[in-house]
């Protein structure tokens, strides 16, 4: 390592790590890289060997056993629940006589929310992390380190270590002052602040009643109907139930004011609802479901009442998750996620850094395209 006063130790469990130092590296900003969120989902048995994220989490210490970095990482033996699709990788070097799994993956389990993945405090730049995971994956003979979802900066730190950068997409709402959702509104042109208008009229008239509940707020009855509405998603995308049911109250008994349940009621009984965390200047919504059919619920549910929470709050973004291109005509716009990747195998870091290299180009590409079906005026800059 480039500092030999610094020790990396790697831990099975967040728990073993004090939550003050963890916290103090995390800086607070983003709820998916706080001590309370891995707890949660590590708690809960979510994460863990029945799902295989197996806990490695990665400690800096300097020489007087302070902690002066983390990241969280997981050692895994497939590629599901990432959002960063490596199949074909693994495809490749498996068809080639290598073995692909296990790997590390620093990431959020099961959470596409951009934020810090090399958590440092002051005076230790990221790149002293990569170089540690580097040693830590050298040493566990893996066949590479991916770090998901980071920041740019964080990207840009690990590209210049030599790291392959990728880039992703996703889409956000940003809050450009707009005092209320009418607001807004009038910053769309104006067919598409007709069919947003139409769409919340239609959901509203369902005669369904819509509440936001935070943290102490939510009952345990409303977090199994919450539950019930998750797996019922999972089951018609053919997915994988990853959270179990303990996970959503100890979320809400960790993360307290932080998590934000918006639920629509029908006669008394909740029939849908959306489960978004709350950061310092962003909401992110994370899952959603329903029990029975209404014309765009969804769409007010997960997006518009985001919307209004956030300018009620005084929020700057919302990010809606990953996928969607119909976010764009509800105001949410393609934004550039990042990912960097450290591969063992000469072959394959070749090759998939000739991938990346096409990849990036159309990805560009491909934004500038949906940047055209943007719904504000062209005459506002938002």
């Amino acid at each position: 390592m480039a500092d030999t006063e610094l020790t990396l130790q790697l831990h099975r469990s967040i728990a073993e790590i004090p939550k003050a130092e963890w916290d103090l590296c995390a800086g607070g900003g983003n709820p998916f890289v706080s001590h309370d969120f891995f707890a949660a989902v590590e708690d809960s048995g979510s994460a863990g060997p029945r799902t295989g994220w197996l806990p490695q989490h990665a400690v800096l210490r300097d020489a007087g056993r302070r902690i002066v970095g983390c990241a969280p990482m997981y050692l895994k033996s497939h590629s599901y629940g990432e959002y960063v699709f490596d199949h074909g990788w693994a495809n490749a070097l498996e068809r080639a006589g290598g073995q692909y799994y296990p790997k590390l993956q620093v990431a959020s389990p099961f959470s596409p929310v951009p934020g810090p993945r090399l958590l440092m405090r002051e005076g230790y730049p990221p790149s002293v992390m990569a170089g540690a995971l580097v040693q830590a994956a050298e040493q566990m003979d893996v066949s590479g380190v991916h770090v998901t979802f980071c920041t740019e900066a964080e990207w840009q730190e690990l590209g210049a270590a030599g790291w392959l950068q990728r880039q992703g997409m996703q889409f956000h709402w940003y809050n450009r002052g707009y005092a209320s959702f009418e607001h807004f509104l009038g910053a769309l042109s104006s067919r598409k602040r007709k069919n947003l208008r139409r769409e919340r009229r239609d959901a509203n008239a369902c005669g369904l009643e819509f509440v936001t509940l935070r943290g102490p707020e939510i009952t345990r009855r409303q977090w199994e109907a919450f539950y019930g509405f998750y797996t019922s998603t999972v089951d018609r995308k053919w997915g994988s139930a990853y959270l179990t049911q303990g996970f959503f109250p100890k979320l809400g008994e960790k993360l307290g004011e932080q998590v934000v349940l918006m639920l629509a009621y029908q006669g008394g009984t909740p029939v849908a609802g959306a489960l978004n965390l709350l950061g310092a200047d962003t909401l992110f919504g994370r899952n959603w479901g329903c029990s029975a059919d209404f014309p765009f619920l969804h769409f007010e549910l997960c997006y518009y009442r985001a919307i209004d929470f956030a300018i009620a709050n005084g929020l700057a973004k919302v990010e809606a998750g990953a996928q969607g291109e119909h976010k764009i005509q509800r105001g949410y716009l393609p934004s550039t996620t990042y990912s960097a990747h450290w591969l063992a195998h000469p072959g394959l870091r070749r090759a998939v850094a000739s991938f990346l290299v096409e990849e990036r180009a159309e990805k560009l590409a491909q934004m500038e395209h949906l940047a055209g079906f943007s719904p504000y005026r062209r005459d506002r800059e938002d």
